[in-house]
């Protein structure tokens, strides 16, 4: 996912997402844990990626805002 994507996402959907994508690292997370190879081991890196995108659109938003609230 590209960053101007989620740029364009409204926050409850940014969250929706974030929510899906921290799952989906749990379970990859897990069966590395486990001792069984992923089916894409760069998928890992990929969520990771789109995780760390998502929180800093959600925080540029929030400065933008005037905020100072940490999220």
């Amino acid at each position: 996912m590209k960053f101007k994507d989620v740029t364009k996402m409204k926050k409850g959907e940014m969250d929706k997402k974030l929510l899906e994508i921290q799952f989906e690292l749990l379970k990859l997370n897990a069966q590395v844990a486990t001792g069984t190879n992923p089916k894409n081991p760069l998928q890992i890196r990929k969520l990771k990626k789109t995780i760390a995108k998502i929180l800093t659109a959600r925080n540029q938003d929030n400065a933008s805002l005037g905020g100072t609230e940490k999220l």
